[in-house]
């Protein structure tokens, strides 16, 4: 397993990139975008880096 990043948090467990054993992202970098036009709250926006396992 690839080490948790500490700088992004993740309750996704789902995606390939979850940290397993904590809530945490294995990637260095993840991509956020908005999921329509413009966003506007926290449930307007993906992360685009997901991957499902």
């Amino acid at each position: 397993m690839e080490n948790k990043n500490n700088s992004i948090g993740c309750t996704v467990d789902s995606c390939k990139y979850h940290a397993k054993d904590t809530n945490y992202c294995t990637k260095n970098v993840i991509e956020v975008s908005a999921c329509n036009s413009c966003a506007k709250t926290v449930d307007n926006t993906c992360c685009q880096s997901f991957e499902a396992k």
